[in-house]
């Protein structure tokens, strides 16, 4: 079995830690300064990066959350053309942005799973 880290889940960590760089180091936009990068996935040619984040102290129906897609979809090409540079990759991959709802998801099922157990005690 092979224990190596595949070439495209090592381009993944290092888009994900050069794009929290980018956002935190390189960026004036207000929108963008509580956004934190969650995950990245990439395509297996390489061409397309999915890029999960959330917004500190936000869920995805906030304002803030909708001000900040707004705000990394019209900064895309600025981050796929920093990304080319400091990463140096033959192709740049397309930056493709979603909300990352698995923290809500997660809390919204422990507070079923709190009420479920908490009734059966009645």
């Amino acid at each position: 079995m092979n224990d190596e880290v595949s070439r495209p889940t090592r381009v993944a960590l290092e888009i994900r830690k050069t794009l929290s760089e980018i956002l935190h180091r390189d960026t004036k936009d207000p929108r963008l300064e509580k956004v934190n990068i969650t995950e990245c996935k990439i395509s297996k040619d390489l061409s397309i990066a999915t890029v999960y984040f959330t917004i500190i102290g936000a869920n995805e129906d906030d304002p803030a959350a909708q001000d900040a897609i707004k705000a990394l979809e019209k900064a895309k090409g600025f981050f796929r053309s920093e990304i080319g540079k400091r990463m140096k990759l033959r192709i740049t991959p397309e930056i493709r942005f979603f909300y990352d709802t698995v923290a809500e998801n997660a809390s919204h099922i422990e507070e079923l799973i709190f009420k479920a157990l908490h009734q059966n005690k009645k």
